[in-house]
């Protein structure tokens, strides 16, 4: 097994998913996806305290999610230090276990969107485990297709699909 193909040891994986463990975090993920944001600029946009940002934004930089630009001079004159999302997240083996913490972002994210704004489809079915293996790999493979489709003159979508057994049903 080459290098890259070995699995973080187990404390780095505690980190991430410790640094994962929060929406906030994920949010600050979104917002720092497209274009880079200051410390500033994130606490305006979660109507937050810029040095309790600060500690969120420090522990997504600590384990590789977030990653410092250049400096750039404020408005005041100040120095900022803008943050860029490094597409981390995107691998399951680097966000383990954050399903619920990610339906609990979406749930935040979606607060003062319009309801004919937000498209979403459920659908309930039997799947034996090959069709369900067979939905899984074209589930990640439509989601690589749209993160390969991101276009700087687009507009900030968000997508967001589950597939989860029916425990009620059983």
């Amino acid at each position: 097994m080459t290098d890259e193909a070995m699995p973080p040891p187990s404390s780095e994986l505690t980190a991430k998913a410790k640094a994962l463990s929060s929406p906030l975090r994920w949010r600050i993920l979104r917002l720092c996806l497209h274009e880079p944001r200051t410390n500033k600029e994130l606490a305006r946009l979660l109507q937050m305290n810029a040095g309790t940002m600060h500690h969120h934004v420090q522990a997504l930089v600590d384990v590789g999610f977030l990653a410092a630009e250049e400096p750039r001079v404020g408005a005041r004159g100040a120095r900022e230090i803008p943050y860029r999302a490094t597409g981390m997240t995107w691998h399951g083996s680097e966000a383990p276990l954050v399903g619920p913490v990610l339906v609990q972002t979406f749930l935040q994210e979606i607060q003062g969107v319009q309801p004919g704004d937000l498209d979403i489809g459920r659908l309930g079915v039997r799947l034996s485990p090959e069709d369900r293996a067979e939905l899984d790999r074209r589930t990640v493979e439509l989601m690589e297709w749209l993160r390969t489709r991101d276009s700087p003159d687009g507009d900030p979508t968000s997508f967001m699909i589950a597939t989860h057994p029916d425990v009620q049903q059983r």
